[in-house]
């Protein structure tokens, strides 16, 4: 597989993780679309196990997702800054703490938000909590599962 395509590939994929946190785009069929187009462009094994463990991983996401409650952030006061500082919250975790790192960043972000919004420490507590009752958690998953097949294909990628 050529520089390009690999570009391409991350292209999308980073276009899906960003994708996850607007709603509206089906960001994590677009990261399951590029690793798909990976592996079917590159005849190495890793790449179709990336392929299979994405599969499962979204099924298995899609299942805990429609356990949670939907998301309805919008209807309670969430607005665009607020997941973009829970999504980056997450990101950062994600790498700073490998892996484990994203939930706790996801929820630093909602609560960085609420704290410069609010001012108080008990209201910006009492927003996360909020917010996560009324989709965060759904959205939460989604993201996390993104965020593990990227790491999965750029694992790949790099040391397969």
């Amino acid at each position: 597989m050529g520089a390009w395509d690999l570009l391409l590939t991350g292209l999308v994929i980073l276009f899906g993780l960003c994708g996850v946190l607007v709603p509206g785009v089906p960001g994590s069929w677009l990261v399951w679309a590029g690793v798909a187009w990976w592996a079917l462009k590159d005849p190495r094994p890793v790449a179709w196990w990336v392929l299979v463990g994405a599969t499962v991983l979204l099924f298995l996401s899609q299942v805990v997702r429609w356990a949670l409650p939907p998301r309805r952030l919008r209807v309670h006061g969430t607005d665009a800054h607020m997941i973009a500082y829970a999504g980056v919250g997450s990101f950062l975790g994600f790498v700073l703490v490998p892996v484990l790192g994203a939930v706790p960043g996801f929820l630093g972000g909602i609560y960085l938000y609420e704290r410069l919004l609010l001012g108080r420490h008990d209201d910006a507590r009492a927003a996360v909590r909020t917010a996560m009752r009324s989709g965060g958690s759904s959205l939460l998953a989604e993201l996390f599962t993104c965020q593990l097949i990227t790491a999965a294909w750029i694992g790949a990628v790099f040391w397969g």
